[in-house]
């Protein structure tokens, strides 16, 4: 049985320094103990700690924060893949606005409600071709889910337009928050090195914040079950964020 290591220091003799205990505690491992750096630190007369004492910088250890910032986990996705989901999911997300918009006119065409949506309609489009290019472009495969979000936003627009113009602005004060809070968190994402599409998803920011106040502007709040009505439809978009990045 291995005996105990006796680190009992006799009166009188001078306190070990960090160097020491750190290398008997490894000798009586069978380790050896890493090698450490130390620097002379200011005495009292510049407020430091006693004269003489002396810093111990040890090497970055394996589970640092050093040297996570270099290693790479299992599962983690390349800037590349990255890239190509944020892409992906973009592209999807304008064409189910455009969706949606397409299914509101359908029922409010002739409505005094229509010049709006129209407006709103035809800055998704600009959204969409951009990404549309960028999906040529950058080489991304699109979401496989297109034909579902074809149905399910031209769907969304055509009920919520039915149950009358105030649900249909509701929604798209849901749509555009939900959007308003993805695209956001993509900002933070991209570097100088996307500086130019980073520039491109703050601008299309901005109109879909613009089609928030318009709705709210035009009574979305006076919608009945209004809080619930939204909490859904924000639910029903973040999981369809979430799938498209990735399908």
């Amino acid at each position: 049985m291995d005996q105990p290591l006796d680190l009992n220091i006799p009166a009188g003799a001078p306190d070990p320094t960090a160097d020491d205990a750190a290398a008997a505690c490894h000798a009586a491992a069978g380790r050896r103990a890493p090698a450490s750096a130390t620097m002379p630190v200011p005495g009292p007369a510049s407020g430091g700690v006693s004269p003489g004492t002396q810093l111990v910088v040890s090497p970055a250890l394996p589970g640092s924060h050093d040297a996570r910032a270099r290693r790479t986990l299992p599962g983690d996705l390349t800037p590349r893949q990255a890239l190509e989901r944020m892409i992906r999911v973009d592209h999807a997300g304008e064409y189910g606005a455009k969706r949606i918009y397409q299914g509101q006119l359908a029922v409010l065409g002739n409505s005094d409600k229509a010049e709006i949506l129209r407006h709103m309609q035809a800055q998704e489009q600009v959204h969409l071709d951009t990404f549309a290019g960028l999906i040529a472009t950058r080489r991304v495969r699109p979401t496989l889910l297109l034909p579902l979000w074809h149905v399910a936003g031209w769907a969304l627009g055509a009920a919520t337009a039915a149950m009358g113009e105030r649900a249909a602005m509701a929604c798209t004060v849901a749509v555009e928050e939900a959007i308003d809070e993805h695209y956001a968190a993509q900002h933070e994402t991209l570097g100088e090195d996307e500086a130019a599409l980073r520039d491109t998803i703050d601008v299309f920011r901005e109109e879909e914040l613009e089609h928030r106040d318009i709705g709210l502007d035009n009574e979305a709040e006076l919608t009945p079950g209004y809080k619930v009505l939204c909490a859904i439809i924000k639910t029903g978009c973040k999981v369809a964020i979430a799938v498209s990045e990735r399908v």
